[in-house]
Protein backbone atom coordinates (compact mmCIF):
# COMPACT_ATOMS: atom_id res chain seq x y z
CA UNK A 1 0.00 0.00 0.00
CA UNK A 2 1.63 3.81 -0.68
CA UNK A 3 1.90 5.83 1.54
CA UNK A 4 0.37 9.28 1.74
CA UNK A 5 3.41 10.80 0.28
CA UNK A 6 4.03 8.81 -2.50
CA UNK A 7 0.49 9.26 -3.66
CA UNK A 8 1.03 12.97 -3.13
CA UNK A 9 3.47 12.78 -5.17
CA UNK A 10 1.71 10.93 -8.08
CA UNK A 11 -1.29 13.64 -8.12
CA UNK A 12 -2.36 16.72 -9.58
CA UNK A 13 -1.27 19.29 -7.44
CA UNK A 14 -2.53 22.61 -6.41
CA UNK A 15 -0.99 26.02 -7.30
CA UNK A 16 -1.19 29.88 -6.61
CA UNK A 17 -0.41 32.95 -8.59
CA UNK A 18 2.34 34.25 -7.03
CA UNK A 19 2.21 38.50 -7.80
CA UNK A 20 0.70 39.77 -4.99
CA UNK A 21 4.22 38.58 -2.99
CA UNK A 22 7.82 39.97 -2.74
CA UNK A 23 8.94 39.57 -6.24
CA UNK A 24 12.52 38.37 -5.25
CA UNK A 25 10.91 35.37 -3.09
CA UNK A 26 8.57 34.55 -5.25
CA UNK A 27 10.70 33.87 -7.89
CA UNK A 28 12.58 31.90 -5.38
CA UNK A 29 9.40 29.39 -5.41
CA UNK A 30 10.27 28.14 -8.36
CA UNK A 31 13.04 26.22 -7.02
CA UNK A 32 12.71 22.58 -7.10
CA UNK A 33 12.12 20.71 -3.95
CA UNK A 34 13.63 16.61 -3.41
CA UNK A 35 10.13 14.90 -2.90
CA UNK A 36 10.55 11.85 -0.35
CA UNK A 37 8.55 9.35 1.48
CA UNK A 38 8.03 8.79 5.57
CA UNK A 39 11.47 7.18 5.38
CA UNK A 40 13.37 10.09 2.99
CA UNK A 41 13.58 7.85 0.25
CA UNK A 42 13.58 10.37 -3.27
CA UNK A 43 10.60 10.12 -5.07
CA UNK A 44 10.73 12.93 -7.48
CA UNK A 45 11.01 16.84 -7.63
CA UNK A 46 8.35 19.93 -7.33
CA UNK A 47 8.20 23.52 -6.92
CA UNK A 48 8.48 25.20 -3.78
CA UNK A 49 5.36 26.58 -3.84
CA UNK A 50 3.69 23.01 -4.85
CA UNK A 51 5.78 21.80 -1.93
CA UNK A 52 4.63 24.49 0.85
CA UNK A 53 0.64 25.38 0.20
CA UNK A 54 -1.07 23.41 2.89
CA UNK A 55 -3.68 22.07 0.13
CA UNK A 56 -0.92 20.26 -0.98
CA UNK A 57 0.75 19.15 1.87
CA UNK A 58 -2.69 17.60 3.86
CA UNK A 59 -2.86 15.32 0.68
CA UNK A 60 0.83 14.00 1.75
CA UNK A 61 2.78 15.97 -0.08
CA UNK A 62 6.68 15.75 1.68
CA UNK A 63 10.18 17.21 0.47
CA UNK A 64 13.73 17.34 2.05
CA UNK A 65 14.83 20.02 4.02
CA UNK A 66 18.09 20.65 6.51
CA UNK A 67 18.09 23.03 9.88
CA UNK A 68 21.58 24.18 10.45
CA UNK A 69 22.71 25.74 13.52
CA UNK A 70 26.32 27.47 14.01
CA UNK A 71 27.85 27.72 17.21
CA UNK A 72 30.75 30.17 18.22
CA UNK A 73 33.55 27.78 19.03
CA UNK A 74 35.26 30.28 21.69
CA UNK A 75 32.01 30.99 24.03
CA UNK A 76 29.62 28.31 22.37
CA UNK A 77 27.35 30.83 21.10
CA UNK A 78 24.30 29.98 18.52
CA UNK A 79 23.63 32.20 15.34
CA UNK A 80 20.35 32.97 15.09
CA UNK A 81 18.18 34.62 11.99
CA UNK A 82 15.05 36.47 12.01
CA UNK A 83 13.20 35.66 8.92
CA UNK A 84 12.19 39.04 7.04
CA UNK A 85 8.74 40.10 6.49
CA UNK A 86 9.49 39.89 2.63
CA UNK A 87 9.10 35.65 2.98
CA UNK A 88 6.30 33.74 1.88
CA UNK A 89 6.25 31.52 4.82
CA UNK A 90 6.86 31.92 8.32
CA UNK A 91 7.66 36.25 8.15
CA UNK A 92 8.98 38.51 10.63
CA UNK A 93 9.82 34.84 12.74
CA UNK A 94 12.97 34.07 15.11
CA UNK A 95 14.63 30.37 13.84
CA UNK A 96 18.01 28.61 14.19
CA UNK A 97 20.78 30.15 11.73
CA UNK A 98 19.84 28.66 8.34
CA UNK A 99 16.53 26.84 7.73
CA UNK A 100 16.39 25.38 3.99
CA UNK A 101 16.21 22.83 1.09
CA UNK A 102 18.26 20.88 -0.72
CA UNK A 103 17.67 21.50 -4.32
CA UNK A 104 16.45 19.09 -7.69
CA UNK A 105 18.20 21.43 -9.79
CA UNK A 106 21.89 20.70 -8.57
CA UNK A 107 23.19 17.52 -8.59
CA UNK A 108 25.42 17.62 -6.09
CA UNK A 109 22.52 18.45 -3.79
CA UNK A 110 20.56 15.20 -4.60
CA UNK A 111 23.78 13.25 -3.13
CA UNK A 112 22.71 10.92 0.01
CA UNK A 113 26.05 9.53 0.81
CA UNK A 114 27.04 10.99 4.61
CA UNK A 115 24.46 13.84 3.88
CA UNK A 116 26.48 15.62 0.94
CA UNK A 117 23.86 16.98 -0.32
CA UNK A 118 22.32 18.62 2.43
CA UNK A 119 25.56 19.48 3.69
CA UNK A 120 26.44 21.46 -0.19
CA UNK A 121 23.06 22.81 0.27
CA UNK A 122 23.52 24.06 3.74
CA UNK A 123 27.11 25.89 2.78
CA UNK A 124 25.13 27.73 -0.64
CA UNK A 125 22.11 29.20 1.82
CA UNK A 126 24.47 30.27 4.95
CA UNK A 127 26.16 32.06 2.02
CA UNK A 128 22.76 33.18 0.42
CA UNK A 129 20.56 34.33 3.70
CA UNK A 130 23.37 35.59 5.84
CA UNK A 131 26.08 36.43 3.59
CA UNK A 132 28.80 33.86 4.81
CA UNK A 133 31.53 33.40 2.46
CA UNK A 134 31.53 28.99 1.33
CA UNK A 135 35.35 28.95 2.85
CA UNK A 136 34.23 29.64 5.83
CA UNK A 137 31.53 26.93 6.16
CA UNK A 138 33.52 23.39 4.52
CA UNK A 139 31.23 20.37 3.88
CA UNK A 140 33.40 18.05 6.06
CA UNK A 141 32.92 20.62 8.74
CA UNK A 142 29.07 20.08 9.20
CA UNK A 143 27.40 17.28 11.40
CA UNK A 144 24.93 15.55 10.97
CA UNK A 145 22.77 14.59 13.82
CA UNK A 146 19.53 13.25 12.99
CA UNK A 147 16.41 13.45 10.42
CA UNK A 148 13.20 14.73 12.14
CA UNK A 149 10.00 14.52 10.11
CA UNK A 150 7.36 17.36 11.26
CA UNK A 151 4.58 19.21 9.53
CA UNK A 152 3.53 23.03 10.52
CA UNK A 153 1.34 24.98 8.78
CA UNK A 154 2.46 28.82 8.28
CA UNK A 155 -1.07 30.37 7.72
CA UNK A 156 -4.23 29.17 6.16
CA UNK A 157 -2.65 28.74 2.38
CA UNK A 158 1.36 27.97 3.41
CA UNK A 159 3.00 25.63 5.41
CA UNK A 160 5.76 23.24 5.78
CA UNK A 161 5.72 19.29 5.87
CA UNK A 162 9.62 18.16 5.46
CA UNK A 163 11.94 15.49 6.42
CA UNK A 164 14.53 17.53 8.22
CA UNK A 165 18.24 17.18 8.26
CA UNK A 166 19.79 18.85 11.53
CA UNK A 167 23.17 20.04 11.00
CA UNK A 168 25.57 21.39 13.41
CA UNK A 169 28.87 23.40 12.63
CA UNK A 170 31.49 25.00 14.67
CA UNK A 171 32.88 27.97 12.80
CA UNK A 172 34.17 31.82 12.88
CA UNK A 173 31.79 33.41 10.56
CA UNK A 174 31.37 36.97 8.67
CA UNK A 175 27.89 37.82 8.79
CA UNK A 176 26.68 40.28 6.00
CA UNK A 177 22.76 39.32 5.91
CA UNK A 178 20.56 39.87 2.82
CA UNK A 179 17.81 42.03 3.86
CA UNK A 180 15.18 40.36 1.47
CA UNK A 181 15.85 36.91 3.93
CA UNK A 182 16.55 38.28 7.12
CA UNK A 183 15.68 41.13 9.14
CA UNK A 184 18.05 40.36 12.22
CA UNK A 185 20.36 38.44 13.63
CA UNK A 186 21.87 37.54 16.89
CA UNK A 187 24.38 35.28 18.59
CA UNK A 188 22.83 34.09 22.24
CA UNK A 189 23.85 31.32 24.98
CA UNK A 190 21.44 28.40 26.59
CA UNK A 191 20.09 31.13 29.22
CA UNK A 192 19.70 34.02 26.51
CA UNK A 193 17.48 31.57 24.54
CA UNK A 194 15.51 30.43 27.00
CA UNK A 195 15.00 34.09 27.68
CA UNK A 196 13.73 35.04 24.30
CA UNK A 197 11.16 31.57 24.37
CA UNK A 198 9.79 32.90 27.22
CA UNK A 199 8.68 36.78 26.16
CA UNK A 200 5.34 36.91 24.31
CA UNK A 201 6.45 39.06 22.35
CA UNK A 202 8.72 36.82 20.29
CA UNK A 203 7.51 34.17 17.75
CA UNK A 204 9.56 31.29 16.51
CA UNK A 205 9.49 29.11 13.46
CA UNK A 206 7.48 25.81 14.78
CA UNK A 207 10.24 23.22 13.75
CA UNK A 208 13.34 25.14 15.54
CA UNK A 209 10.82 25.10 18.63
CA UNK A 210 10.68 21.17 18.35
CA UNK A 211 13.97 20.87 17.64
CA UNK A 212 14.73 23.09 20.99
CA UNK A 213 12.24 21.54 23.09
CA UNK A 214 13.38 17.90 22.53
CA UNK A 215 17.22 17.60 21.16
CA UNK A 216 19.01 20.88 21.41
CA UNK A 217 19.15 22.31 24.71
CA UNK A 218 20.90 18.67 25.47
CA UNK A 219 23.14 18.70 22.63
CA UNK A 220 24.22 22.03 23.45
CA UNK A 221 25.28 20.99 26.77
CA UNK A 222 27.42 17.86 25.22
CA UNK A 223 28.92 20.61 22.73
CA UNK A 224 29.91 22.59 25.87
CA UNK A 225 30.98 19.53 27.83
CA UNK A 226 33.31 18.18 24.89
CA UNK A 227 36.03 21.34 24.64
CA UNK A 228 39.48 20.90 23.59
CA UNK A 229 42.39 21.71 25.04
CA UNK A 230 42.31 25.32 24.16
CA UNK A 231 38.55 25.68 25.94
CA UNK A 232 37.21 25.91 21.77
CA UNK A 233 34.00 23.92 20.83
CA UNK A 234 33.95 21.17 17.89
CA UNK A 235 30.85 20.12 16.49
CA UNK A 236 32.15 17.20 15.08
CA UNK A 237 32.93 16.07 19.09
CA UNK A 238 29.20 14.99 18.71
CA UNK A 239 30.08 12.07 15.57
CA UNK A 240 28.31 9.21 16.86
CA UNK A 241 26.12 10.75 20.10
CA UNK A 242 22.51 10.35 18.06
CA UNK A 243 21.50 7.51 16.17
CA UNK A 244 20.78 9.28 12.57
CA UNK A 245 20.18 6.37 10.60
CA UNK A 246 16.64 6.19 11.30
CA UNK A 247 14.03 9.61 10.53
CA UNK A 248 12.45 10.78 14.01
CA UNK A 249 8.44 11.30 13.34
CA UNK A 250 7.00 14.20 15.28
CA UNK A 251 3.58 14.56 13.30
Amino acid sequence: MSSPAVEASRAVLSTIDLSKYDAEQSRLMDERCILVDEEDRALGAADKKTCHLMENINKGLLHRAFSAFVFRPNDGKLLLQQRASEKITFPDMWTNTCCSHPLDDFEQEKVEKDQLGVKVAASRKLEHELGIPQSQTPIDQFQYLTRIHYLAPSNGIWGEHAVDYILFLTADVTVKPNLNEIRDYKYVDKAELQSLFDDPANTFTPWFKLIARDFLFGWWDELLNRKDANGKINAQSLNGLVDGSKVVKMV
